[in-house]
């Protein structure tokens, strides 16, 4: 009865009974019995037409043979069959008769004619409580309409665990004292400390911020309310912080517990910056926020969690000690990260004898947990669209494929012409990314359409980058462009087949020059501000903060490295002539390239890779350890990685 459609389609029924009743009431009503006099009754039952009387005081009800009835009147002094017998009708007709002499009862009939006479004041009613059940649930669904959205997981049977979470040890390291202290506070009160307010984790898409929370709640044994940032906030005014508000209610209700808010930013950024002026639902949202984490009244054991990847547009009073005191970050897994989230996701997989997780993670890089997840559920689906019974080595080949080019479109229709340009086109990126000391060794070369490229040559590095150096990003810069060097030299004519390559080409040698202070002529500066306003989108709001005469320098000094690379690769193509040739023919007979045969075609091995660094006198019996060399612009240098280069 809850059901607000069981409750209408019960009126809907209840109306239309009403409604047949009357309509059957009007008609019965209408159909009164006839009255005939007693000479036509004596004459009916002459002629044996009547099938039986019945006699209320001085009133005859008559059935006839066909089923009609009518009604006459005896004389009050004798009884009806004696006045019949007057009339001539003998004993014997009489006895033919059904009489019934009993008096009726009339409450049928007062009862049909009461529920007639209160059937209006009824239905009256009746709409009149349907009215006031639907307004009282409009009611209810306003009152509901400020409560909070966040889905409450018990403790009693924690799903995750920091066993399920790989790859992010350092992390784990920090959330496991919000842990202890939520298992043991005495021992941390005894001494004084301060429970962490909140914890704000920080990485990129997919580096597991939602699964490391929850395993902070499957440890700690603890409620966890899980919310979104994006479900505080609706067009109604004062929802937003309603809902906090009815949040951190039930949180403290449930104490010890954690509340875990994903992507925070949705309600978190900085005020002020809104076209609306500072008095929006958001900020009201994000203003209760602040006061619920560190207001008057938060002594409470409850911890809160954030995840985000846009640190950088939260409010600073949200950052500040006593609010989230702790920034986790995530980064992208090293290769033993992504082994160790490998064998996370191959738990009851069956795998092949010929599977080696450390080669998988070593072609892996930039990989993240996400990442590494789809790959084995794409190796899964490869396996069994084969029928296999495990998980072989070329399926998670394939896999890897398939995410960094896209799937294979061998239905496309190519004619020869364009299957040669892409040849010479993908054996150019090849040939000269070989004999680029710097650049990455190719791991295979296709014309087979991928993605939304026509071929693809795939590089992949030989282990972990954190700092990009100047002579890498300008191999990497020539061997986007011999492409279409080689297109030019064997066709004497370009095509738009590299469009991509002139786009990554473009955003590198920008980078090295507004970015990197890579360039020897503008020096050591970064040019342009990358602050931007909240809602009116990145390109908008960058800020130039040089004149047009630099301006002309940057545009000038950008043309000279990027002419200078596609005369190098110029260059190697026409004194690698021959070995471009033996590669395109190849594919052409082929389709694809192995490492393996790629470099039994090159023949000599390829150029030793020179030490980038001149080391002081003091280190140099040293090299740089793995930890000495941690990036502290991750996001910038990782942005400019090696990635497939389509035709």
């Amino acid at each position: 009865m809850n059901n607000p459609r069981t409750r209408n389609l019960l009126l809907y029924v209840f109306i239309g009974l009403m409604l047949v009743v009357i309509f059957f009431g009007i008609s019965n009503g209408n159909q009164e019995p006839s009255t005939i006099k007693f000479s036509e009754l004596v004459r009916r039952i002459q002629a044996d037409d009547v099938a039986s009387i019945r006699v209320v005081d001085d009133q005859l009800i008559v059935t006839f043979r066909d089923r009609t009835t009518a009604t006459s009147t005896k004389a009050p002094e004798s009884s009806a069959q004696e006045q019949l017998i007057q009339f001539g009708i003998t004993p014997e007709q009489i006895d033919n008769i059904v009489w019934d002499f009993q008096q009726p009862s009339n409450w049928p009939a007062v009862g049909f004619s009461v529920l007639t006479a209160l059937l209006p004041i009824l239905l009256i009613g009746g709409l009149i409580f349907f009215m006031l059940r639907q307004a009282q649930g409009s009611n209810n669904q306003a009152i509901a309409f400020g409560k909070s959205r966040a889905r409450m997981f018990s403790s009693d049977q924690p799903s995750v665990t920091f066993e399920d979470v790989a790859g992010a040890d350092e992390a784990k390291a920090e959330l496991a004292e919000v842990v202890e202290f939520l298992k043991e506070p005495e021992k941390f009160i005894q001494l004084g400390a301060r429970i962490p307010k909140g914890v704000l984790l920080v990485g990129s898409p997919g580096t597991g911020k939602t699964l490391l929370s929850k395993a902070v709640a499957g440890e700690a044994g603890v409620p966890f309310f899980s919310i979104s940032g994006s479900e505080f906030v609706e067009m109604f005014v004062g929802v937003g912080a309603s809902r906090v508000r009815d949040l951190f209610s039930q949180a403290k209700r449930h104490s010890p517990c954690i509340i875990f808010i994903d992507e925070i930013d949705a309600v978190g950024r900085q005020r002020g910056a809104g076209l609306g002026g500072s008095h929006d639902e958001r900020e009201q949202t994000l203003n209760q926020i602040l006061v619920e984490m560190d207001g008057f009244d938060t002594d409470t054991n409850v911890i809160v969690i954030a995840a985000t990847n846009r640190p950088d547009i939260l409010d600073p009073a949200l950052l500040r000690p006593g609010r989230f005191d702790r920034r986790v970050v995530l980064d992208r897994p090293d290769v033993k990260g992504r082994e160790a989230i490998l064998k996370v996701h191959v738990k009851g997989k069956p795998l092949a004898s010929d599977v080696d997780l450390k080669l998988v993670a070593k072609v892996t890089p930039g990989f993240v947990g996400a990442d590494i997840e789809n790959m084995v559920n794409e190796a899964a689906i490869l396996a069994a669209r084969k029928n296999k019974k495990t998980i072989a080595n070329n399926d998670f080949q394939e896999a890897i494929e398939r995410i960094l080019l896209g799937p294979e479109r061998r239905s496309r229709v190519i004619n020869k012409q364009e299957q040669c340009i892409t040849a010479f086109h993908e054996a150019g990126h090849a040939v000269v990314g070989y004999l680029l000391p710097h650049a990455d060794p190719v791991r295979k070369v296709t014309i087979i359409p991928r993605g939304m490229s026509g071929g693809s040559t795939l590089f992949v590095p030989e282990e972990d980058v954190n700092y990009v150096s100047r002579s890498r990003i300008k191999d990497q810069i020539v061997t986007a462009l011999a492409g279409r060097a080689a297109e030019e030299i064997v066709f004497n004519e370009i095509t738009t087949g590299a469009s991509s390559d002139l786009e990554q080409v473009t955003r590198l040698t920008r980078a090295m020059v507004t970015r990197f202070g890579m360039s020897d002529k503008l020096g050591p500066m970064m040019f342009g501000q990358k602050e931007e306003m909240i809602f009116l989108g990145r390109e908008i709001s960058e800020q130039r903060d040089y004149s047009e005469a630099v301006a002309q320098e940057i545009d000038s000094e950008v043309r000279a490295i990027v002419s200078w690379a596609y005369d190098e690769a110029r260059r190697l193509i026409h004194e690698n002539r021959a070995k471009l040739d033996a590669v395109a023919l190849r594919l052409l007979e082929v389709e694809t390239l192995e490492a393996d045969e790629f470099l039994a075609i090159m023949g000599e091995p390829r150029p030793a890779r020179p030490n980038q660094f001149q080391f002081p006198t003091v280190l140099a019996s040293k090299t740089p350890s793995e930890s000495s060399l941690k990036a502290d612009e991750g996001n910038d240098l990782k942005s400019l990685g090696t990635a497939p280069t389509p035709a």
